[in-house]
């Protein structure tokens, strides 16, 4: 049986994906144990790169070749400046994180690699690589999202963020961006593969860098 194209890509970065979806940030999240100062600063990284990632959606509504799936990616722009942004601004609130702390955080390495390679991808204008990096930062959450064990945590900073990322719309989303990069990805298979393989690399290390001490 022939693998879909996504299927394929996913599978050449397998066990760096694995990785990433079954990582210690995601153990502890899942069962509520997550530090505080560790969800806070994988929080305050996660928000920094929401900027890159809205010129991601805009390049790949650009460069899209069919009108019904602009409308797809335009209300997921929504989702992405409602409801997912005032999830942020409640989690810091619940944690103590104030505005001066958030804008003196410097960027760790991988939020510098993830606004890099999102513009990157914004600047190529090919739908393949805005799709590409779509498909790791949306399906790898949706996967480790859905490894999450119920009933989730009582603290909606933990529990959100995964229902965020594991609920029918956005299954669906993910589903919408699993068939468009099967159909436009062959066109342009190696510079898919390349933002695909690079995108799941800095998942990877995002979520190492939310461990100070680096023992992730």
């Amino acid at each position: 049986m022939t693998l879909r194209f996504s299927e394929s890509l996913r599978q050449s970065c397998e066990t760096t994906w694995t990785r990433a979806v079954e990582h210690r940030f995601v153990q502890e999240l899942g069962e509520g144990r997550i530090a505080d100062d560790v969800m806070a600063a994988y929080l305050i990284q996660d928000h920094r790169f929401l900027d890159s990632f809205l010129v991601l959606l805009g390049a790949a509504i650009a460069s899209s070749d069919r009108f019904e799936s602009r409308l797809v990616l335009g209300r997921f722009v929504g989702m992405v400046c409602g409801e997912e942004n005032t999830y942020f601004l409640r989690a810091f609130d619940a944690l103590g994180v104030d505005t001066d702390t958030r804008s003196r955080t410097p960027d760790t390495a991988p939020t510098a690699g993830f606004k890099a390679i999102m513009r990157e991808a914004a600047e190529t204008r090919s739908y393949a690589a805005a799709l590409a990096v779509l498909n790791v930062a949306e399906g790898l959450y949706l996967d480790w999202a859905q490894r999450v064990p119920r009933p989730l945590p009582t603290n909606f900073v933990h529990a959100e963020w995964v229902t965020l990322h594991d609920n029918p719309v956005f299954v669906d989303f993910v589903a919408f961006l699993q068939a468009e990069l099967d159909r436009v990805g062959p066109g342009d298979a190696a510079l898919a593969q390349d933002f695909f393989r690079r995108a799941v690399e800095l998942e990877l290390a995002f979520f190492d860098a939310a461990y100070a001490d680096g023992d992730a």
